[in-house]
């Protein structure tokens, strides 16, 4: 299943970048295929592995590579879809599904499995937006599991018979699923820090980075708060306060390991969905398949119309409600908002949640309905996931404003630190004792760099032009000399330890130089 699993990321990488279709549809087309093989059928995960192994992983990445600041300004929109939202969806499925023979108790398990979004999906099939809409987006994600996970808790509780539905019994778990979540990332955020801040070995900090999100998360958990919601204002909290202690070597080595695995855990992810919609529909036996498939469509729908009607009716009534000039100058159109209202995708937590359904209820009796609850939230989260097929068409529909932010604020940053290492040349060379000829090579290379920098918002630029040709020679020269080395350890004039200890360093300068290159 591994290596099956590892033939299916490359495969469906490779066929992604060949056609206009998201590596996450092809990867859920395999889960299906999946299915139909008995043995390899039976490499499902148990529900708990998917909430305290992938969950943990994914969401942490996600809350450490979001914008902070977008989050700020764009709170009031993440607040009201990751709350209001969160419990208008789970209602309206709810409803839709009792009008079609679904018990209430298990109406509202659906309803509650289906109404956050997927921060891994988000992530995924809406990484090209511009920085505020995907921003939004994540950000809504990645909080709005809390509110589901407390509504799907008493939905569950109520239905096998161990919770009282009172408004105070409602209100205090919803303080302490947040209130908890926050405290619990937090404590583990500080933690983290001060540890990290005494290491000087990248393997140990590496490790130590490892642990972080699954320690917020049984935290969370012991506590029966929002273990969700503690790793990502531990990963939020973390991504403030390391730059000042991390240092270049541990990123280099953290940051490749967390993309590389965060990517074979989501990818995992959708052929896990696929691979349980298929079981979902083969174990189907309290209703007919024909009647499953019509809930699946109806709820669809709901799922997807409830996100529409709040995106075209919530920002209107807060414009009247807000008529500052700071509010006037966020506002984005009709057309534009048909992006959000698309990348409504559903994942990881529907699955987990629905998965995790007891079968039995105190009485002993079976829990009503629980395969059709599988199986349906399988088929929303396949179908949700596929308005990623039209997303770019709506994308271009949308006409969203070029938005040049990201690079202009790269350039304030490039220019701001040479000028502030030019400015520091001096007093710095003076305190390590440095002679002039290397104060005047270092001071050379700063003013080539600062002259770059100013002339890269020029394409046609001679500059540019000069420094392209520079980066393209002196890659190519790197070339050559890995060939050379090669050369040397094959005619046995060298050890392979010193091969791989000169490649290290050629790797290096390669990296440095490919960087350089796509930065500009």
């Amino acid at each position: 299943m591994v290596v099956l699993l590892g033939v299916a990321l490359v495969a469906c990488g490779a066929l992604a970048r060949r056609y206009p279709i998201a590596p996450a549809i092809l990867l859920l087309l395999v889960g299906v295929l999946v299915g139909f093989a008995p043995h390899l059928r039976e490499a499902q995960l148990p529900p708990e592995v998917v909430l305290l192994l992938f969950l943990p992983a994914l969401l942490y990445w996600e809350s450490l590579t979001t914008s902070l600041r977008e989050i700020r300004n764009n709170l009031r929109v993440v607040v009201l879809t990751s709350t209001v939202l969160v419990v208008a969806t789970a209602a309206a499925v709810a409803c839709a599904a009792h009008a079609l023979g679904m018990h209430w108790g298990p109406a509202w398990v659906l309803g509650a499995a289906l109404a956050p979004t997927d921060a891994t999906a988000v992530g995924v099939l809406a990484r090209d937006l511009p920085r505020r809409t995907v921003t939004v987006l994540r950000a809504e994600s990645l909080v709005n599991d809390g509110t589901a996970l407390v509504v799907y808790g008493l939905a569950v509780g109520v239905t096998v018979g161990e919770e009282q539905l009172t408004g105070w019994h409602v209100t205090w778990l919803l303080v302490l699923s947040y209130g908890g979540g926050v405290l619990a990332g937090i404590v583990v955020g500080l933690i983290s820090w001060q540890v990290r801040g005494r290491m000087d070995d990248p393997i140990l900090e590496g490790i130590a980075v490892l642990v972080t999100p699954f320690a917020a998360f049984l935290l969370a958990d012991a506590i029966d708060a929002s273990g969700v919601l503690a790793v990502v204002c531990c990963g939020l909290f973390i991504s403030q306060v390391t730059p000042r202690i991390t240092g270049a070597a541990t990123r280099q080595l953290v940051l490749p390991f967390w993309a590389l695995s965060t990517t074979v855990l989501s990818s995992a992810l959708f052929v896990l969905v696929g691979l349980s919609a298929q079981s979902a529909f083969r174990d189907l036996t309290s209703t007919s398949v024909r009647h499953a498939l019509v809930i699946t469509v109806v709820v669809t729908a709901v799922v997807i119309g409830v996100r529409w009607l709040w995106t075209y009716t919530t920002p209107y009534v807060i414009r009247l409600l807000d008529r500052r000039p700071a509010q006037r100058l966020r506002r984005i159109g009709a057309r534009q908002r048909t992006v959000s209202a698309t990348a409504g995708f559903r994942g990881a937590v529907s699955l987990a949640a629905v998965l995790a359904v007891p079968h039995k209820l105190d009485s002993g009796a079976p829990f009503p309905d629980r395969d059709v609850i599988v199986l349906v939230t399988c088929g929303v989260i396949v179908l949700t996931l596929l308005q990623a097929v039209p997303l770019p068409a709506v994308v271009r529909f949308a006409r969203l404003p070029a938005d040049n932010s990201v690079l202009e604020e790269t350039q304030l940053a490039e220019s701001y630190t040479l000028d502030a290492a030019i400015e520091a040349i001096d007093v710095t060379a003076a305190e390590l004792g440095v002679g002039e000829p290397v104060v005047d090579r270092v001071r050379h290379d700063l003013d080539k760099q600062r002259k770059l920098a100013a002339a890269a918002s020029g394409a046609g630029d001679p500059v540019v032009q000069h420094d392209d040709q520079y980066t393209s020679l002196s890659l190519a020269l790197i070339a050559r000399r890995r060939e050379a080395l090669l050369e040397l350890r094959d005619e046995q004039r060298i050890d392979d330890i010193v091969l791989r200890r000169v490649q290290a360093r050629l790797d290096i300068e390669e990296v440095r130089f490919s960087r350089a290159g796509l930065a500009e």
